[in-house]
């Protein structure tokens, strides 16, 4: 465990007593030892501190950090943890708590541990998080989704299934989240909503000084503290590709309505247009447990975790156009739609490969998305209507993928 974890476990502070009026929620968190997953436990020990609500932590779930999760756990006494990856670390002896192993443990978690009402929050990377969220939503579980992969690879089946179940899907990221909030506000009438994005590291790099970035410098993020897959997908805009595909779900939007723009700021995130020309915004400093608190506490508002906007010190707000040659990933997104069923899918585990070889050092960044560009292309949408269906996607554009990554020899990356 490093120093950062141990001070975030500090933070959280659960014994501190909270008032007499707060009201009482059953929590289970997947994902919890990743960014989202942290700033969640931050955000659940503030509203127990202010006595807004107390959220009963009934499950966590990771990947591999057995110890954090473990001391998670014994934080806020959960009776449930799920390991993805299958070890016997000497914590999960010690941890008090029924423990899940295995790559479907976060879904043995949801099927033996959620009960109708409770709030999951989905916060796993990756298409591996997928199962347990349909199975929650099943369950009759509300939803606070920062997984994108959910609805990028899923949403044909997921929000079905969220209709017929009556539950909520709220979303967490940031600039979904705005739209979320705009909307609540100005109704019906929607030309067009649009997502901000940073830009990333390589805002203003050429085309040819971003095709040879080190991995350092791609994860060199210039506004938001992310996992580094996040991080690498905002390096490329892939990002805002996978959002363009969650808003079309979430806000039932065709992709042509669904527009990007460069705010390096990230203060403004997101807007809607309406059809008499109004334009709401939903603004706020850069920090992650805004919209979590948000989700958390819908329909409700209370007082902010997060620092304040402070106008004094604003002397501008930047927009940009996003340069289509230089960041062809948001055009890749619309093409996911209109070539719907699987195409989504195929696109989203593409890039999971692509993003883990460059990581590994084994491709340079500009073939990133040129990577995910030839699977979309070689692989034919097919119709989704199970989640079998996403598996085999899924299958099919790894197996591409690693393929091509095997025909051409290892780059030399700093």
């Amino acid at each position: 465990m490093t120093d950062a974890d141990r001070a975030t476990l500090r933070r959280y502070d659960p014994a501190m007593p909270e008032a007499a009026s707060a009201t009482t929620r059953r929590l289970i968190v997947l994902g919890s030892t990743g960014s989202i997953g942290v700033s969640t436990l931050e955000v659940v020990a503030h509203l127990r501190a202010i006595g807004a609500i107390h959220f009963e932590i009934a499950g966590l779930a990771t990947g591999s950090r057995a110890e954090v999760v473990c001391e998670q756990a014994r934080a806020f006494a959960v009776p449930a943890i799920a390991v993805a990856n299958d070890v016997d670390h000497p914590c999960l002896r010690d941890a008090g708590a029924r423990i899940f192993r295995g790559p479907d443990a976060a879904l043995e978690l949801i099927e033996t541990v959620a009960q109708p009402g409770d709030l999951v929050v989905g916060a796993m990377v990756g298409s591996a998080g997928i199962p347990a969220i349909l199975a929650a939503i099943d369950r009759g579980c509300d939803i606070a989704l920062a997984n994108k992969e959910t609805l990028v690879a899923a949403g044909a089946i997921v929000m079905p299934r969220v209709r017929q179940k009556g539950v909520n899907l709220l979303p967490v990221d940031s600039e979904h989240s705005a739209i979320f909030q705009c909307l609540e506000e100005g109704g019906q009438a929607i030309r067009r909503i649009v997502l901000t994005a940073s830009g990333g590291p390589f805002r203003t790099w050429t085309a040819e000084r971003k095709a040879r970035a080190s991995v350092e410098e791609a994860l060199n993020h210039p506004t938001w503290n992310m996992g580094p897959k996040v991080t690498i997908d905002s390096a490329t805009l892939m990002n805002k590709a996978l959002e363009i595909i969650e808003a079309h779900w979430l806000f039932d939007m065709p992709g042509h309505q669904v527009d990007v723009i460069i705010h390096p700021q990230s203060i403004v995130h997101g807007l809607v247009e309406f059809a008499d020309g109004s334009v709401l915004a939903q603004l706020s400093p850069p920090d992650m447990k805004t919209p979590i608190q948000y989700a958390l506490t819908w329909p409700g508002r209370c007082e902010g975790i997060s620092k304040r906007l402070d106008w004094s010190l604003l002397s501008r707000l930047e927009f940009e156009q996003v340069d289509g040659e230089r960041f062809a990933a948001p055009a890749l997104a619309r093409r996911a739609i209109e070539g719907g069923g699987t195409a989504g899918a195929v696109l989203n585990a593409a890039n999971e490969v692509a993003v883990q070889a460059f990581l590994e050092r084994r491709i340079p960044f500009s073939r990133i998305v040129e990577l995910v560009q030839e699977a979309c292309e070689a692989i034919e949408p097919r119709p989704l209507h199970t989640m079998q269906d996403v598996l085999s996607a899924d299958r099919a554009a790894r197996a591409f993928a690693m393929e091509r990554l095997a025909q051409a020899p290892a780059a030399a990356i700093r």
